[in-house]
């Protein structure tokens, strides 16, 4: 099992997140998914940055981190012919140490440009096309497609790493883990759900990463973790299907206003007990992660960065030889 680090471009600006991921590299952190949103969650939280901008000042300021994104959506916002290039631009620039993580995204970021946005259904379906028109864009060769929900016309990218980065697939529901198996180098979930790690495998997914992302919330005082969580990413207490649809940031305040300091932390981990956290991360690994990435809540990085590399990393058995090569693209 390997460790990484979120990086949460919802709460933290873009000199922040570089200086994060260094400092997720020389602490022991093998890898770091980076939150790829037009919104963050709620006012509150305060921030969102281009995330393509940021992972070419990351891919200067480390030298053996991967980086993928967590994840990006190909299909309204941004067409995945620019996705495509972008990602191969930040493989170029990352060489074997860059993935590009997709998903079917949230009406938060995707509703921005007055685009429908569709059901569920149709968004897999979108998808699917979007990942197929990335990898033959990732070839190298002049691509013209005319598809169901794509047009792409005499389309070539110069730019491309010398192999094509994996491309792992998000899901949180049946329909998505299915797909994540049946296109995807690697599945990308949110809760150590032992079903949907079956399902991805039976689709398709056997012998792929999987990665699972948890959220805790350190601080040296319990309740204070506590009052942090709730304060800052009260869409914890929300169901998975509510935040795919909810349009503005004020509409997850407004949606959050009943949810209690009790409720968050039945889902993210709070406080300063070394053995809580690596409990949570043995719960994803029991339920078929092989990686586990962490999202820290609020502003105290340097404190988690601290009680990870003493209390946590060492207690896992892990360290910087957890850093493996990333497996080329299928």
């Amino acid at each position: 099992m390997e460790l990484g680090y979120s990086l949460s471009s919802e709460e933290h600006g873009p000199k922040e997140l570089v200086a994060q991921a260094r400092q997720a590299e020389e602490v022991g952190f093998s890898f770091a998914l980076i939150s790829d949103h037009f919104h963050p969650w709620t006012e509150r939280q305060g921030q969102s940055p281009f995330v393509w901008t940021v992972i070419g000042a990351i891919a200067q300021a480390t030298s053996r981190l991967r980086l993928g994104t967590g994840v990006t959506c190909p299909l309204i916002r941004i067409h995945p012919a620019v996705i495509a290039q972008a990602a191969a631009t930040s493989a170029a620039m990352l060489p074997g140490r860059f993935f590009l993580g997709v998903g079917t995204g949230e009406n938060l970021n995707e509703h921005i440009l007055g685009t429908h946005w569709p059901d569920v259904d149709v968004r897999l379906e979108m998808l699917e096309e979007a990942v197929e028109i990335i990898r033959l864009l990732w070839r190298g060769e002049t691509v013209s497609h005319r598809g169901r929900y794509y047009l792409v016309e005499n389309a070539r990218i110069y730019t491309r790493p010398s192999q094509p980065p994996p491309m792992l697939v998000a899901g949180s529901g049946t329909k998505s883990a299915r797909l994540a198996g049946k296109i995807g180098d690697g599945y990308i979930g949110t809760a150590p759900k032992p079903e949907a790690i079956t399902t991805f495998e039976n689709a398709g997914g056997r012998g792929k990463p999987r990665y699972g992302q948890m959220t805790v919330c350190w601080a040296e005082d319990q309740s204070r973790a506590r009052k942090t969580a709730r304060e800052l990413w009260p869409t914890a207490g929300l169901s998975s299907e509510l935040t795919q649809e909810l349009k503005l940031p004020a509409h997850f305040e407004q949606a959050t206003t009943t949810v209690r300091e009790e409720d968050i932390s039945k889902t993210i981990v709070c406080g300063p007990d070394p053995d809580a956290h690596v409990a949570r991360i043995r719960e994803y690994e029991n339920a078929g992660y092989d990686h586990v990435y962490v999202h820290q809540v609020g502003p105290e990085q340097d404190g988690f960065f601290r009680f990870y590399q003493r209390e946590v990393i060492p207690r896992l058995g892990l360290g910087r030889a957890q850093a493996k090569p990333q497996a080329a693209m299928a």
